[in-house]
């Protein structure tokens, strides 16, 4: 268990950058553009942990030690879901679903508390937005994972994987569409991938970058890092538990093959997300909540089947 828990945990850490630097590059090339080099977040993320950490005058502790509180936040995520290894790994036991789905608020409360201590009011601005949206994608977020676990009647993530993957019909039911279509648009919200319109100046449209807008240097660095993580482990949930549950092997030496299993899955989902990104219309800001309301009314149908079918 020890090779398959430090697998998975070094996996999400350092190869979470590798799936948005080829997300750059294929949406370039989908552009006409030369694009970054798919190793660009390491470029970036090397070069800001070498440059200066400036502390805004005026900002509190939270400022300087919630980017570490993040990224060790998602780094239990790491090792209780099954974002490589289809079988339980150490830590897992801590928290189920529910307890995941709360992790992921949590790491999102951090992050705006330490935004609004900085005193920037760009910051301030990025973080009454997230704010007014977050209450729909939070709650849509733990409706899904709470009827998921109505469907097998635990909230253990693997048990539901192992469930979904060997039962076929059970993906193609209506409970099972409707709980992927809210989960999978709030992965285009959590990880900023909804095309936006944004008139006159950028930061009109700024939501989650506004977070970082007083980040510099090392904590610059960490809290982009987290970010590719929360990216790697919101995808990876969707598809190893709610769009494509199969595929992952569990024992010494099938495990290894997990990797290029899941490199295939991401190269998937990339490509689903880049046709979204590139051809749907660009949204106003204030339509997000439109957006938001309609995966939260998905997730709420998804239990009231999950209670009326199952």
């Amino acid at each position: 268990m020890l090779g398959e828990t430090l697998s998975q945990y070094l996996f999400v850490v350092f190869l979470s950058p590798l799936f948005t630097g080829i997300f750059s590059k294929f949406k370039s090339r989908i552009e006409s553009k030369k694009g970054p080099s798919i190793f660009q977040p390491y470029y970036d993320i090397f070069k800001l942990f070498r440059k200066e950490t400036l502390i805004p005058e005026g900002s509190g502790i939270l400022f300087r030690y919630v980017p570490y509180a993040a990224f060790g936040v998602y780094s239990l995520i790491s090792l209780i879901v099954p974002v490589l290894i289809p079988v339980p790994v150490f830590f897992t036991a801590s928290a189920d679903f529910l307890g995941g789905a709360i992790l992921f608020s949590l790491a999102a409360f951090l992050k705006m508390s330490a935004a609004m201590n900085s005193g920037s009011n760009f910051s301030a601005m990025g973080t009454s937005r997230i704010i007014s949206f977050n209450f729909l994608a939070e709650g849509a977020l733990i409706t899904v994972f709470f009827g998921v676990s109505l469907i097998t009647a635990t909230n253990n993530p693997y048990t539901t994987h192992s469930f979904l993957s060997t039962n076929l019909l059970q993906n193609f039911s209506l409970v099972h569409i409707f709980s992927t279509l809210a989960f999978f648009m709030l992965f285009l919200y959590e990880t900023g991938k909804i095309p936006l319109q944004s008139e006159g100046l950028p930061e009109l449209g700024m939501i989650d970058s506004g977070l970082n807008f007083e980040y510099s240097g090392k904590l610059l660095a960490i809290n982009r890092w987290t970010s590719h993580m929360k990216q790697y482990l919101l995808g990876s949930i969707f598809l190893n538990v709610f769009f494509v549950p199969w595929g992952l092997f569990s024992t010494y030496p099938l495990f290894l093959l997990d990797f290029p299993v899941m490199f295939l899955k991401w190269m998937l989902l990339i490509f689903i997300v880049i046709v979204i990104e590139t051809t749907l219309a660009k949204l106003r800001l204030f339509k997000v909540l439109d957006y938001l309301a309609t995966a939260f009314t998905f997730s709420v149908l998804f239990l009231i089947f999950s209670e009326v079918i199952v």
